[in-house]
This record gives structure tokens, sequence and C-alpha cells, in this order.
């Protein structure tokens, strides 16, 4: 008989594990010293160690070995545990190389751009939005300010309403881009105050539904010179992560004051990017 000390040498597995084997009835030494309590064990239950090393080294449960070496399996029952347990590994290696690919590429805004890796990119799902906006196609993107007094004018006879409760604050604003791609000049853009109800229509301003979205989404804390940056962040997300945009992507306007000075600091904006994961 092997004493458990030297069992555990033989076999490469610790005394209290060892233990823990014969509590849950795994292996069970030969014989137990009344008196003292100590376990002994035979050469003959090598195997058997080995086979539970081998199985647990594969990735089944204590309970899968126990089921294993208690009843047996048929060649065709193995081939099915272990068919099973590569698709699991299989499963846990997509979601782990899912972790590492945005390791990588948090890492890489670090190596890139400082910047860039301030910004933390989440997905968001977004209700349908009832908006008024005007759209058109501008010399560039500063000039969408322009239109969200042509919008206000449009609301203002039902202001209070649609509005409501602080219309004096000006309510919820929005700039939503069209273009499919980047553009410096005759942006397609439209300006847009979100409402609580419909209103009628005026000039060029109208009103429509923003339809419900999953979004990329990131908030940018700084002037409007600078929110290029946050939009660069987001788009290196989306593609970094197996998503398409699907739709204008949108700059909501958490809180800026009048007048608007485009390098002031202390504004917040949301930047939100509509988007479907790709087959």
């Amino acid at each position: 008989m092997i004493k458990i000390g030297e069992f555990s040498k033989l076999v490469q597995v610790s005394v209290p594990t060892l233990r823990y084997y014969d509590q849950v009835g795994l292996l069970k030494p030969v014989e137990v010293d009344t008196v003292t309590g100590y376990r002994y064990y035979a050469a003959s239950q090598l195997p058997k160690m080995h086979r539970i090393l081998a199985l647990k080294g594969l990735g089944f449960s204590l309970e899968q070995i126990a089921a294993v070496l208690s009843e047996g399996l048929t060649p065709e029952q193995m081939r099915g545990m272990l068919r099973l347990r590569h698709a699991q590994i299989g499963q846990q290696i997509a979601e782990m190389q899912a972790q590492l690919g945005e390791v990588e590429m948090r890492l890489g805004y670090i190596e890139r751009e400082e910047q860039i890796a301030t910004y933390d990119v989440i997905l968001k799902p977004v209700e349908p939005l009832l908006v008024a906006s005007v759209r058109a196609i501008l010399p560039n993107h500063s000039a969408s300010g322009s239109l969200f007094g042509e919008v206000y004018d449009a609301i203002c006879p039902h202001v209070a309403k649609a509005l409501g409760p602080n219309p004096g604050q000006g309510g919820q604003t929005m700039v939503l881009w069209y273009d499919t791609e980047f553009k410096e000049r005759d942006v397609d853009g439209a300006a847009a105050f979100l409402l609580r109800c419909r209103v009628p229509e005026r000039g060029r301003m109208r009103v429509h539904e923003l339809p419900a979205a999953t979004m990329a989404s990131t908030v940018h804390h700084g002037s409007y010179n600078t929110i290029g940056d946050a939009h660069t962040a987001v788009l290196v997300w989306i593609e970094a992560n197996g998503y398409r945009i699907v739709g204008p992507d949108r700059e909501v306007y958490l809180y800026n004051k009048a007048p608007i000075h485009l390098d002031d600091p202390t504004y917040v904006t949301e930047i939100q990017y509509p988007v479907e994961k790709v087959s």
C-alpha cells in the first residue's frame, strides 16, 4: 500500500485534492486507518487516477468524470461527449477572441492616438423619437447651427406643449448626418428638436419619427471643434467589432448654452450611430 503523501507525488495531485476526491467518491483509498484516519492507496489505482486527470484536462466536470468511471461508456458515447466538449471549447474560444479583439482595439487606440482612447463606446437601444427638423445641403458641418432657428420658429406657435415643460431652455436638440461617406463640403444634414407631441409642419420644417435602433454610442465632453475625435472613436469601434452603419448618425446635444461657441470646452454631446451586426 502507498501512503497518501507518496501517492500524491506519484500522480502529482495535492493531498487536499486527493482527500476531496475521496469525499465526493471519485477515488477512494483502499484503506483508511481507523485510529489515525490516514489514507492508503494501491498501485492498481494509478490507471484510474490517470484517467481522471486526462478527463479533467479535457475540461470535463467531476460529475461527468464520476459518471464515466462508474457507468463506463461505449466508444460512441465517448465520441459524443468529446464532440460536445469540442463545441463548448469552440464557443469559449470565440468569446475569448471577441474579448481579445476589444483589448487589442483599446491598445490600438492608445498606440495610435491617446485622445481617441479616452472615449468609451457602448451599444445601447434607442426608442423611436418624434422630431421636428429641417434638412438641407450645408456648406460644411459647422453650418448646421443655422438651421435650428428655422426649426424653432416653425414650432414657436406650439412651443409650450411641444417642447415643455421648460420651453425656455430650448428643448432637446440634435443634428442628423445623412451622408454615407465623409465630406468636408456640401454635407447632407438636419437640425432637429425632440417633440412631446405632433405639431403642424411649416415651411421646410417636417415632423417625423426617427425609428428605434441599436446605437454605437459615446459621449464627447468638449468643444464642437474637437467633436470629430468622438466620431472617429465610434467608427473605429464599429469596424473592429464587426458592425455596419444602417442609418444617419446623430449628435445629441446634452448640454450647451446660447450663444453657441464652437470652442466652448464645457459642452456635452452624445454621438450615436445606428448599427447592426455583420452576418
